[in-house]
């Protein structure tokens, strides 16, 4: 079964391919382009109150589109390279913080796991 994840891949497995920028895309360096994209998604809301980044402008959400996908792709492609599916690994991990996080302990407060 093809999922969205999977064609979204493979479209960007062809973009790449036709650019010959495989070269270029080591772990290493896609960890750091990724780590990039993120501060520059960071920077839009950087000095926004709190009710402004949950209810930003339409120039601050087409922003915050384009650094998500940005942010999106380069994961997809990371994962892709290291041979990891990054949706069975976000199940996994969430299964994790089940775990560690219990409902009737962390509701309502953001204390980390080991505070509980």
């Amino acid at each position: 079964m093809t999922t969205d994840l999977d064609v979204l891949r493979d479209k960007l497995r062809a973009f790449i391919e036709a650019r010959d920028w495989e070269q270029f895309h080591s772990p290493k360096n896609l960890s750091m382009a990724l780590s990039g994209e993120a501060g520059e998604l960071l920077e839009i809301f950087q000095w926004l109150t709190e009710a402004q980044s949950r209810a930003p402008d339409a120039k601050t959400k087409d922003a915050a589109r384009d650094e998500i996908a940005d942010v999106l792709l380069y994961l997809i492609r990371l994962a892709d390279q290291l041979d990891i599916d990054p949706v069975a690994e976000a199940h996994r991990k969430l299964a994790a913080n089940e775990k560690k996080y219990p409902a009737d302990k962390a509701r309502g407060n953001a204390k980390k796991y080991t505070e509980l």
